[in-house]
């Protein structure tokens, strides 16, 4: 397929401040969450409907939601204190319709995606929710009824696809960062597309509650942002077991440096560009640096890992796009585009043996695969081969689109962790990308090598601290379980998450505070239950700030758990059942996240 032409027209992306440069901001009081929202709300009417957002939330809510925030006596414990932030419009946010850029599917969401209330949770301010490719069915950002975005860059180059608004929103600079999903590559193309930062987490990591799955078995939640550093602090704010996903897991803590992996990189001449030499010589320009800069590189083979995203839409896969809109399509067939409802249709055509034999091959390939990562800890490739017009992608929708995909489509087929990070520029003006990929779990390392080859600061939870040495384990209960608002200050301070586990049957978990959701505390007493905890190894210098840095309502003291063992845990301060509201018990639950799932 013959490269591209058209030369860029624009510059490419403007960044918003970054997460921490606004939280720090909202926090010292030199700029206030209002005017921070404002600012937000402006910038997206003053663009007017250019194909990014497809619900703008009411500016008024949007203003009472900052206003509340500078409200809280604790601004410290809010580790995304008033910082924007849009959804893609397949997650659910309640009071907002989710439409999968199907005005007739759409339907009004009556309850929050965990993810997305984890990051409300934490501080964030909602702003809406952002265009996509019909279904989450594409690579390219054209198929959508409503207007078509383009790429920050211009020229006629597409914006990518399916999460087109959730990058454009970023490269805009009208939030730092955004919600997407992944399950061919639309975490990465689009940010690759636009000059940004895609971060496809290992699937299971991020709840999927609440998400309309395109391919259940394969679909991931994905972030995008301008800077690692903001991918890694949202990461730890979303990350976090919920067994209502069927694919949950835990998450696996990993401090190594970057410069100490072993980075794979598959021979030049089994690279593709599709006959683009100008995006081949970028490739090339930034491999090199990657060769230079890190000193254990090895030769990985490209086979397998193609091999398997040829799969994905030439085998059966397809078909498990029915099993969600399959009713749909039978009963509205003139509600889904003409290049959707032909993907759709070809579903039908595949039997359960070919269900099994697709299965039999893959597994085959996951196995070689993962005796790759046995000589190599990343995987380093092109984001994308080649760029397209939305001209060219219009004459030519699944071609194209297959083009787009060739370094994405394998990843969650193979169970791979991957970031998308930008690497330059070709000789015309288009954005070039690397991409980082490690098996399942290795999040972290990948997160650590995006942030070398963006010359970023390391992400905090790879960077090892002078008393990692000198570690003391704590039992946490409630705010600093992995995933909650303050389970950021423990990564931060170089802490790790060691396991999930529960007390001794000779506990109570009360709910203080009176407000919403209030604060759990843990009290002893030998007629209670067991209740889940997570156990973490912290610093010792740093446990005196992680303590400080918590509610009033806590205090250390010892916590033995279900094996006998008795370590340093969060308890109740005596203080706790002093206030003007007496504390609720709430120990039936079994734990924090048990109480906030009922709630």
């Amino acid at each position: 397929m013959a490269a591209p032409i058209t030369a860029p027209t624009r510059p490419g992306p403007t960044l918003a401040p970054s997460v921490s440069d606004l939280v720090t901001r909202h926090r010292d009081s030199t700029a206030s969450l209002v005017d921070t929202a404002e600012e937000v709300m402006e910038r997206i009417d003053r663009r007017g409907d250019d194909g990014t957002w497809i619900t703008v939330a009411d500016p008024s809510d949007v203003l009472a939601r900052a206003r509340a925030l500078m409200r809280e006596p604790d601004p410290g414990r809010l580790p995304l204190y008033g910082v924007p932030f849009g959804v893609k419009d397949s997650i659910d946010v309640a009071g907002y319709p989710t439409t999968l850029a199907c005005p007739d599917y759409g339907y009004p969401a009556t309850a929050t995606a965990p993810a997305v209330q984890r990051l409300l949770d934490a501080g964030a301010v909602f702003v809406g929710k952002t265009n996509l490719d019909q279904f989450a069915t594409g690579l390219n950002g054209t198929r959508t009824p409503g207007v078509i975005p383009r790429s920050v860059y211009g020229g006629e180059l597409i914006s990518g696809g399916s999460s087109s608004g959730s990058a454009l929103a970023v490269a805009l600079g009208e939030v730092p960062f955004a919600v997407a999903t992944d399950t061919a590559g639309s975490g990465r193309v689009p940010p690759a597309l636009n000059g940004i930062m895609g971060f496809k987490p290992s699937r299971g990591l991020i709840p999927t509650v609440g998400l309309v799955p395109a391919c259940r078995s394969l679909d991931c939640l994905s972030l995008i942002a301008g800077r690692v550093t903001d991918l890694a602090t949202v990461f730890d704010v979303v990350a976090g077991r919920d067994d209502r996903d069927p694919y949950a897991r835990d998450r696996r803590r990993d401090a190594t440096p970057a410069a100490a992996l072993r980075i794979g990189l598959p021979a030049t001449g089994d690279l593709e560009f599709f006959g683009d030499t100008a995006m081949r010589d970028a490739h090339l320009a930034a491999r090199n640096r990657v060769e230079r800069d890190f000193p254990r590189v090895v030769t990985a083979p490209l086979g397998p890992f193609t091999a398997a995203g040829e799969l994905l839409y030439s085998g059966p896969w397809v078909a498990e796009r029915l099993a969600e809109f399959g009713g749909f399509l039978d009963s509205h067939p003139e509600s889904v585009l003409p290049v959707i409802r032909a993907i759709l249709e070809s579903g039908r055509g595949y039997s359960a043996v070919d269900v099994f034999r697709a299965e039999h091959r893959l597994f085959a390939l996951r196995t070689e695969v993962a005796r790759l990562f046995e000589r190599m800890d990343v995987l380093v490739l092109p984001t994308l081969g080649t760029t397209f017009t939305v001209d060219e992608v219009l004459a030519d929708p699944i071609a194209t689109n297959t083009v787009l995909g060739h370094y994405t489509h394998f990843g969650n087929l193979l169970d791979l962790c991957a970031v998308a990070v930008p690497a330059g520029h070709t000789a015309d003006g288009r954005p070039a990308g690397l991409m980082i990929l490690g098996p399942a779990l290795a999040d972290d390392r990948v997160l650590a090598v995006a942030a070398a080859l963006a010359a970023e600061p390391p992400p905090p939870a790879a960077s090892p601290g002078p008393a990692d040495a000198d570690p003391v384990v704590l039992v946490v209960v409630g705010h600093h379980l992995s995933g909650q608002p303050r389970s950021v200050d423990l990564v931060n301070r170089g802490a790790v998450l060691q396991e999930q586990t529960t007390t001794a049957a000779a506990y109570r978990l009360l709910r203080t505070g009176g407000d919403t959701p209030g604060v759990p505390v843990l009290v002893a007493d030998p007629a209670g239950v067991a209740i889940a905890v997570e156990t973490w190894t912290v610093p010792a210098a740093a446990l005196p700030a992680v303590l400080a840095g918590s509610a009033p309502d806590v205090a250390l003291g010892r916590v033995q758990l279900a094996d006998g063992r008795v370590e340093i845990g969060f308890v109740a301060d005596p203080s706790a059942s002093a206030g003007p509201v007496p504390p609720e018990d709430i120990s039936a639950h079994g734990g924090w996240r048990a109480y906030l799932a009922q709630r």
